[in-house]
């Protein structure tokens, strides 16, 4: 791959093969398309997609998705990987960066039912699906008399098993649902005080190495500078908490109507011996120093507050 003028000869893009890694590709290769770029694909199965029998906190973490998308990468089999922000670790390894990050996709978790149209017609002993930790703990504190269950899969998975039964509903993010036109299956999408999303929710991340300043600048038309400064206080509170799968927390930044940023964050004990914690911190943040600093705060705040 030869880097031709503001042209590439053919840019690669490794992805998950489940249906919404591919259509998160097939988006970004349709935005680059658009410029004139010729894009291929390279699909992927990681291991992420290949453990579902137990949670990602117990068999290694978000990075499980991503290490097979970076290995292709680094040996010149690809050149960048369309990730879902939320399943990309907090620290990338070294030589990797984060190119850009795309425009949001309606950020909220939603439930998504058969027969209950809310999460407060749920009857007691309600069995509801998830694997995130972070739903885990914000659930208890909403409905502590259902029971939650594990699930894993894909998205597709994860509807076959509900619609066969196996639970009375279900928590996923609104984002894959919509992308993928699945939008009437949601009952209720939460509203972030009733439910905080994960840090980097609902956006996209193209990921490349740090030596490719060809590609940086390709693909800087591509960002969403608002998104992207949001998502990185985001983040930076689940850096600065240790964020990983075993860390149940929240982080939800929106810009306020005087241009402040507003970041909400939520930690909570899986295992119910300490209460929900919340606090919310807002500042400036017109660049990345300053949204990491908030971020940073945001966490500060957290541990004074008593979460661990």
């Amino acid at each position: 791959m030869y880097f031709l003028g503001a042209i590439l000869s053919n840019i690669v893009i490794a992805t998950r093969e489940s249906r919404l890694a591919l259509w998160q590709a097939e988006h970004v290769r349709a935005l680059l398309q658009e410029r004139g770029h010729t894009v291929s694909l390279l699909g992927m199965t990681t291991r992420g997609d290949q453990i579902l029998d137990k949670s990602l906190s117990k068999v290694g973490g978000k990075g499980l998705f991503v290490k097979e998308l970076e290995a292709a990468i680094e040996d010149g089999r690809a050149d960048i990987a369309v990730h879902s922000l939320k399943d990309v670790p907090m620290d990338l390894p070294e030589g990797f960066v984060l190119a850009c990050v795309l425009e949001r996709e309606d950020p909220r978790d939603a439930l998504v039912s058969p027969r209950y149209a809310s999460l407060d017609e749920l009857p007691h002993g309600a069995v509801v699906g998830t694997s995130s930790l972070r739903r885990v703990v914000l659930l208890k504190a909403r409905r502590p008399d259902v029971r939650i269950e594990p699930l894993r899969g894909n998205l597709d998975t994860r509807l076959r098993k509900l619609d066969e039964g196996q639970y009375d509903a279900i928590i996923l993010a609104a984002a894959g649902l919509k992308r993928l036109g699945l939008e009437d299956r949601i009952r209720v999408a939460f509203e972030p005080d009733d439910m905080l999303p994960a840090a980097g929710q609902g956006a996209l991340g193209i990921e490349v190495r740090a030596d490719r300043t060809d590609l940086i600048e390709l693909l800087a038309p591509l960002a969403h500078q608002g998104d992207w400064l949001s998502t990185a206080a985001e983040r930076a509170v689940s850096r600065a908490m240790g964020g990983s799968c075993s860390m149940p927390l929240a982080a939800h930044a929106r810009w306020q109507a005087d241009g402040a940023l507003r970041i909400d964050v939520a930690w909570g004990d899986p295992e119910g011996n300490a209460p929900l914690v919340r606090v919310q911190a807002q500042a400036e943040a017109g660049d990345f120093a300053q949204a990491n600093r908030l971020g940073e705060h945001a966490a500060a705040l957290l541990r004074d507050a008593g979460a661990h």
